[in-house]
């Protein structure tokens, strides 16, 4: 089932009238395209923030029900106050059937923890960012895409050409740009941890290799000695 959103026609305009909404606890928002002309229109305050909280209603074909009539729409723009947790502002878009949309949607990351880059080497996965623009048709719109980390390796990164997309689902991109979406490196504490461990370890070879020399000097040392206390024994 759809994610439906309940909505009034807002009879009233402007800064003042709007205030008055948010004071009684409401929402002012606008509703624009398709074939009809934008309507004003207003929602509950407490029954549209929780909604804002499920990733799936920015990023979902929404059922508007407004005076006993149903209509597709998209969530394009939300406004926040500045420090208070209330929403100032709501913009939803009609969605056609036969019309393709431009979208954000959210990026999924899984099984990096399967990864050559994780499992074999520690590295640490980077997310470049967390969402995509797509278009396609609505029917088609996904609630999200799957970004598969597998094959990941150290020192190399998955771009947005190496994704696969849903059917109907075609990314939005200039020309010939590829921008990296995750990448792998070991982290510099780790590399700072190996480069001083590597370090030790040839420093006490060269400890080791300069004491055989001079043990050995010794040793010969003592062994003249030893010769010339028997040749002054012997007369």
């Amino acid at each position: 089932m759809g994610i439906e959103v309940i909505a009034q026609k807002r009879k009233l305009q402007g800064t003042g009238a709007s205030r008055r909404l948010r004071n009684a606890g409401r929402i002012p928002g606008i509703l624009y395209g398709g074939k009809k002309e934008a309507e004003l229109i207003e929602f509950e305050h407490n029954a549209l923030f929780h909604q804002l909280r499920n990733e799936k209603f920015h990023a979902s074909i929404l059922t508007l029900k407004m005076d006993g009539v149903d209509e597709p729409v998209l969530l394009r723009a939300v406004n926040m106050h500045p420090f208070k947790l209330q929403v100032q502002h709501l913009d939803f878009q009609r969605v056609s059937p036969d019309q393709k949309i431009h979208m954000k949607v959210p990026l999924h990351f899984v099984n990096a923890e399967l990864s050559p880059a994780v499992k074999e080497q520690g590295a640490m996965v980077s997310h470049v960012f967390n969402d995509l623009g797509i278009r396609c048709l609505p029917a088609d719109l996904p609630e999200f895409i799957e970004v598969d980390l597998s094959t990941l390796t150290v020192g190399h990164s998955l771009h947005v050409r190496d994704l696969k997309m849903p059917k109907g689902v075609e990314i939005v991109l200039r020309g010939g740009d590829n921008p990296a979406v995750v990448t792998a490196q070991i982290p510099r504490a780790a590399i700072a941890e190996e480069e001083a461990s590597a370090a030790a370890t040839a420093e006490a070879a060269t400890t080791a290799a300069s004491a055989v020399p001079a043990a050995k000097q010794k040793a010969e040392a003592a062994e003249a000695a030893g010769g010339k206390d028997e040749k002054a024994g012997k007369k």
